[in-house]
């Protein structure tokens, strides 16, 4: 299920797609999370404080709420974090990795994005990406 999954994603981008620019938070940090398709797409971004997630699914770009996370990570992040809102449940679960040539954040050399929808696939997909702090 998982392969068929990300061959959807790949086969059709407005199932999970690009979220465009986003700035960096007033207060505390920001990961900012790409695919790993060739193109490079913007698709996640969750912020520390307050915590949530920004998708854009099936065309539209919503927010949803931090509902349970695992471990520390840093940076205001769990390791795993679930964030739930309306019939969507998103799973982010992320490495960080601080690098002596970046300030005011890291590195999110390794990621995975699962999301779950009553009665629709399960999509996985891999993210890497950056933190950036304010």
């Amino acid at each position: 299920m998982i392969a068929f999954t990300l061959a959807l994603l790949a086969a059709d981008p407005s199932v999970l797609g690009p979220i465009g620019r986003q700035a960096l938070p007033t207060k505390g940090c920001a990961a900012y999370l790409w695919d790993s398709a060739p193109t490079r797409r913007l698709v996640a971004m969750a912020t520390a404080d307050p915590a949530r997630l920004r998708l854009q699914l099936d065309g539209k770009t919503i927010d949803v709420a931090r509902g349970g996370q695992q471990g520390s990570a840093g940076f205001g992040f769990a390791g795993v974090t679930e964030y739930r809102g309306g019939d969507i449940t998103a799973v982010l679960d992320m490495a960080i990795q601080t690098r002596p040539d970046l300030t005011g954040g890291a590195v999110v050399p390794t990621g995975t994005l699962r999301i779950d929808r009553p009665g629709r696939d399960t999509l996985v997909m891999p993210v890497a990406g950056l933190i950036g702090c304010v």
